[in-house]
């Protein structure tokens, strides 16, 4: 994700510039093996979906299949755009849902962004940079509960501040502007709207009460001052992708938390090892993003607060149906920076959840319940008694999921839970191009991954230390275009401990290489994108992707416009550009109707003064629908 605080500075730009990494590894030889072996890459590519195709390395024309998938897309392929708006093709169209800092509740009407807004009424409105969002049908009501990653505080905040807050005042109002907002939606003639009086309307922020549940709740790395239990907190922070579970719930994860802490004096010195170890690997510094936090509220201040770093990025899970409820930190789902939380089924009942660590190198995870599901039964510890799994993959195109335990890392339970990097060091996982958003196949049992890029893939190990060879479902050094790593479990169960795995698309530009670097077969001058993040399934096995990339349209990026979101066929590999974003935003979110005649899509971060035309720019969530309202997805 962009720019979390810090004017051009991305959150591993961060990290790496305040913990920064060796400078080198023994990589030559890996490199040399997988770099140069056009074997090895052939094979990882495999476009159809199922087990007749899975490995066996399918990297020829598709010309033919592609004419049997345009039978599936039901628009014509748009170009690529440089421009600040939305494009969407012939026979569609888009209009704003709301915007940064339209109201919620009766209470927050008129309120004034002009300046940034005030603090009053800043927990009543639609919050910033929209991100993972669901939509839930409850009893004839249409929910939404949708991410607000971050702030830009330049636009924020007053402009003669330049970004930086003044008093606490300023620190609550972005406190406010950042979580999660649960809105109920209603169409009408005129199209949709927020229904801004529904009883269930709500905004959940980084002051907002919270339970702790699982293996680490209780623990004394979780225990403060304000909280000797270790079991109940505030806030939820950097929202970014998110989930629902099977009996009606939304998960939000959060990804890049540890920005918002810093130290005005210098921190304790009698900081345990372990605890100190994972401040490195979790990047927790003295100075923070620049939200200043620590400067105006003493909870964010790791002198006085070593602990609370410790209580942040988590899964949370919140029911979008009782605006009275407390949200839950699942503990046992793991903590590092997480992008967004799969939840399927295995056959027996029990509940597997995906998740992906999106820092550069971190890990790809999966937590399966001891207990099972059924419709209508209890679901207590279903997200936390059960065993966190993390994932390492072969170049024989097998992998396995390796558990995090006592007996496997040496930690307790609830030193896996909040050190799960950690624990993932110690049992080996394989280092990944930043796992994003994770989307599983309702019509086949598979599941894929967005690993949006590296640039030190082959270059620099992880904040761990842990190395990062090319190689497996990472084939390229200096990656900055990304690929998608699909996996296919063994004997069709979620659960199981081994799989197979293949490369849906390498991300790439036909144009400038003829190498690699230009991507996979199915990459063509007509589709190209760089750096996949959102992703997402529809009823009919399409998945559309989401790009979060390089927008300079320049160099090796040349040809690929604005970022985007394309629709793609598993069965045949075919892959199309759908929609366009402004420039500067990044398109993330999406999610449906329940009468899948509407499609639900955030634009974060715009450029210019997108959506108004005038004024500041307003990360938004828009409505796309097909002109003759026929079903979409």
């Amino acid at each position: 994700m962009k720019d979390l605080g810090t004017v051009n500075l991305s959150a591993d730009d961060w990290d790496e510039q305040n913990f920064p990494r060796p400078n080198s590894n023994d990589f030559d030889n890996v490199v040399e093996r997988a770099i140069s072996r056009r074997g090895f890459l052939s094979g990882v590519l495999a476009f159809g979906s199922g087990a007749a195709v899975m490995g066996t390395g399918l990297l020829g024309s598709t010309s033919a299949k592609a004419q049997e998938a345009a039978s599936r897309f039901a628009f014509s392929p748009i170009d690529i755009q440089t421009d600040f708006d939305v494009h969407v093709p012939q026979g569609y169209s888009w209009k704003v849902l709301v915007r940064w800092g339209d109201a919620l509740m009766p209470a927050a009407e008129g309120y004034d962004i002009t300046e940034g807004g005030p603090v009053e009424g800043s927990d009543m409105v639609f919050g910033e940079n929209t991100d993972g969002m669901e939509l839930f049908a409850y009893q004839g009501h249409e929910l939404i509960a949708i991410n607000h990653e971050y702030t830009n505080r330049g636009t924020n905040l007053p402009a003669a501040q330049e970004g930086t807050p003044a008093n606490a005042a300023d620190v609550l109002k972005l406190q406010n502007l950042q979580g999660v907002a649960v809105m109920e939606i209603r169409e009408t003639d005129s199209g949709w709207r927020v229904v801004t009086d529904s009883p269930f309307n709500r905004r959940i922020h980084h002051n907002t009460p919270m339970t702790i549940a699982g293996p680490a709740a209780g623990d004394d790395l979780l225990k403060t001052d304000a909280d000797p239990t270790g079991t109940r907190c505030l806030g939820t922070f950097n929202n970014c992708g998110s989930g629902r579970t099977p009996w009606g719930t939304y998960l939000t994860c959060e990804e890049n938390f540890n920005g918002y802490f810093g130290a005005n004096d210098a921190p304790e010195s009698a900081h345990a090892a372990l605890v100190a170890e994972g401040y490195s690997r979790y990047g927790i510094g003295t100075e923070g993003w620049g939200y200043d936090y620590h400067k105006w509220d003493a909870r964010f201040d790791t002198a006085v607060n070593p602990n609370e770093p410790h209580r942040a990025g988590w899964v949370v899970e919140i029911d979008p149906t009782d605006p009275t409820s407390t949200p839950i930190k699942h503990t046992g789902l793991g903590r590092f920076k997480h992008e967004n939380a799969e939840v399927v089924l295995a056959p027996d009942g029990r509940v597997v959840v995906y998740m992906g660590d999106d820092e550069r190198g971190e890990f790809l995870y999966r937590f399966v319940s001891n207990g099972t599901y059924r419709t209508g039964g209890p679901t207590d510890g279903l997200l936390n008694d059960g065993t966190l799994y993390v994932a390492k993959f072969n170049d024989d195109q097998t992998g396995e999921w390796l558990a995090l335990t006592p007996e496997t890392t040496g930690m307790t339970p609830a030193e896996i839970a909040v050190f799960s990097r950690i624990a993932g060091s110690a049992v080996g996982a394989t280092t990944m191009d930043r796992p994003e958003w994770i989307a599983a196949n309702p019509h086949a049992v598979e599941a894929y991954c967005c690993l949006t890029n590296n640039k030190n893939r082959g270059v620099e190990p992880n904040a761990g230390g842990d190395e990062t060879p090319v190689g497996g479902p990472n084939p390229r050094e200096t990656n900055h275009y990304g690929q998608i790593v699909r996996w296919r479990p063994f004997n069709d169960d979620h659960a199981a401990d081994g799989f197979d795995w293949d490369l849906y698309v390498m991300a790439g530009n036909p144009t400038v290489y003829n190498n690699v670097y230009g991507g996979s077969s199915n990459i063509t001058p007509g589709n190209m994108f760089n750096s996949p993040d959102g992703m997402m399934f529809d009823d009919n096995g399409l998945v559309w992707i989401q790009t979060d990339g390089d927008d300079s349209n320049e160099g090796d990026f040349e040809g690929m416009g604005n970022n985007q979101m394309l629709v793609g066929d598993p069965v045949t590999g075919e892959i199309a550009r759908f929609l366009t974003g402004p420039k500067g935003a990044e398109v993330t979110g999406l999610t449906w109707s329940a009468d899948r005649r509407s499609m639900f899509v955030g634009i974060q971060h715009p450029g210019g003064s997108w959506p108004d035309g005038d004024g500041l720019p307003r990360s938004s969530v828009i409505v796309v629908k097909r002109d003759d309202n026929g079903i979409l997805g």
